[in-house]
C-alpha cells in the first residue's frame, strides 16, 4: 500500500515537537518537503486521520510524555494535564458528583438509581431487589453501567480515582478520548455483569473492574507493540495481580475490611487483556 499524505504545513511551522512525539508512539511516518511546504507522510489512511488529529490537540507535542524525555524541563501543570486528558478528567467529574449524590454509599434514595438492581429496604437489615429484567424491560438500561460510578468511603473513591487518572491518561494519550470512553463503558458493562452473575443480587460498585480493564488493555498493547504511553511503572502489574489474587484467597473478607467484587475484576482483567490483544496486534501490523 503506498504511502498517504496526513499533513501539508509551512515550512514555517515547527513541526520538531510533534514528530518527536510521533517517534515515541512508535508511529510510523516521514516528512519531506514539496513546492515550498512539510508533507508528513504515513502508510494508510486510517492511521493519517489519528495524526492529524493527534497534531490538532498536541501541536507542540504531547507534554506529559515530553516531561519524561526532557526532565531539565518544567512538567505541565494540573490545568494543562486536564485539558490533555478531557475525557479521563469528565469520567472523574461525573464519578465525583455520583459520590457527593449517594454520599459515599450512604443515601439509599439517591444510590437505588445507580446500583445494578433497584432496590428497597424493608426494616432495618434486609434489602428487596427488583430482578434485572424487570428492571430492563421498564427501560433502566442505564444500570448496567452505572455501578462503576458508585463508591462505599474515601479511601475506595480516592484509590480509584487515583489509578483512573494514571491509567486514562495514557489511554487517552495514545489512542484519543472516544477510545478511552468506549473502553471505560465496556469494561464496566463487562465487570457488572460479571459481578452479578458471581455474586447475584448485591450491592456492588466503583471504578476497579474498570481499573482492572485498563491495566489489562496497556499491558498486553505494550507487550505486543511497545510505546511510551503504555509503559507503565516498574511493578505495578504485578502489584496489581497480587492484590487481585490476594482479594480472590477471601483473605480481606476474612480480616473484616467488607466484600470485594472479585468478579468485577477478573472479568474487567479479563477484557482488558483481550481489547489490549486486538489493539496491539493492529498496531503492530500497521508498523511492519
Amino acid at each position: 500500500m503506498s504511502a498517504v499524505v496526513a499533513m501539508r504545513l509551512p515550512l514555517a511551522a515547527d513541526l520538531a515537537g510533534f514528530v518527536g512525539l510521533l517517534q515515541r508512539l512508535n508511529l510510523p511516518f516521514r516528512v519531506s518537503e514539496e513546492a515550498g511546504e512539510q508533507v508528513l507522510w504515513v502508510p494508510d489512511e486510517s492511521l493519517a486521520e489519528q495524526v492529524r488529529d493527534l497534531y490538532r490537540r498536541y501541536p507542540q507535542g504531547d507534554p506529559e510524555l515530553a516531561s519524561n524525555t526532557l526532565p531539565q524541563r518544567r512538567g505541565p501543570g494540573f490545568l494543562a494535564q486536564v485539558r490533555g486528558s478531557r475525557v479521563t478528567a469528565a469520567v472523574l467529574l461525573v464519578t465525583f458528583a455520583v459520590a457527593a449524590l449517594t454520599l459515599l454509599g450512604g443515601n439509599p434514595d439517591t444510590l437505588r438509581w445507580f446500583t445494578f438492581q433497584n432496590f428497597q429496604l424493608v426494616g432495618s437489615d434486609r434489602v428487596l431487589f427488583q430482578p434485572l429484567a424487570e428492571g430492563l424491560a421498564a427501560g433502566q438500561w442505564w444500570r448496567l453501567f452505572t455501578p462503576m460510578l458508585i463508591h462505599f468511603g474515601w479511601l475506595h473513591l480516592a484509590m480509584n480515582a487515583m489509578w483512573y487518572w494514571e491509567l486514562g491518561r495514557r489511554i487517552e494519550y495514545r489512542q484519543g478520548g472516544v477510545m478511552l470512553l468506549g473502553l471505560s463503558l465496556g469494561f464496566g458493562l463487562v465487570s457488572n455483569v460479571v459481578q452479578y452473575l458471581a455474586s447475584g443480587p448485591s450491592l456492588f460498585g466503583g471504578l476497579s473492574g474498570v481499573l482492572y480493564g485498563l491495566l489489562g488493555h496497556c499491558w498486553i498493547f505494550q507487550l505486543l507493540a511497545p510505546t511510551p504511553a503504555y509503559r507503565l511503572p516498574k511493578g505495578v502489574v504485578a502489584m496489581m495481580l497480587i492484590w487481585l489474587l490476594v482479594c480472590l484467597s477471601g483473605v480481606i473478607d476474612l480480616l473484616g475490611f467488607g466484600s470485594i467484587a472479585n468478579g468485577a475484576h477478573v472479568g474487567g482483567l479479563a477484557i482488558g487483556c483481550l481489547t489490549g490483544a486486538l489493539g496491539g496486534m493492529l498496531a503492530r501490523g500497521r508498523q511492519a
